[in-house]
């Protein structure tokens, strides 16, 4: 078998970067929605208010860019979210045909109410890590998060 090269089973390596963020996020995903499940909204929901609560009116497009998800997914989003008047939609002044995107108070509320729950996940999440290397690996994600843009 000259020339072949040998194919290492699965469980003989470590697993492969892509299998250990996907891991991350799926925990990550869960403990959301767990902590979630009070409010009634989901971890997705959550990604898009607090994409809100950071850039306030943005347009669809721009909002399921920035929550990591498809512009047909974040308009059912946004129509649920609507429904429960914690966001509102207003015309773009500069381009009539597109809505511009914003949180309400009850929004920013619900937020406010689960900032820290957030925050205790986060730390949680990198207690392992000394401040410095939390401070990398935020750095390094965002390297990958650039490239892969």
């Amino acid at each position: 078998m000259r020339g072949q090269r040998r194919r290492i089973p699965i469980e003989d390596g470590p697993p492969s970067m892509l299998y250990t963020v996907k891991q991350v996020e799926l925990a990550i995903r869960r403990h959301l929605d767990d902590m979630l499940k009070p409010a009634g909204i989901t971890a997705l929901q959550y990604t898009a208010l607090t994409v809100l609560w950071r850039r306030d009116g943005l347009t669809l497009t721009e909002l399921a860019h920035n929550s990591f998800v498809t512009v047909q997914s974040m308009a059912d989003l946004v129509r649920s979210l609507s429904r429960r008047d914690l966001i509102t939609r207003r015309p773009d002044p500069d381009h009539g045909r597109r809505q511009l995107v914003s949180l309400t108070g009850a929004g920013r509320a619900l937020l406010e109410r689960y900032e820290q729950e957030a925050a205790t996940l986060e730390r949680t999440m990198l207690a392992a890590l000394s401040a410095g290397e939390s401070e990398e690996l935020r750095r390094m994600l965002a390297l990958c998060r650039r490239a892969l843009s």
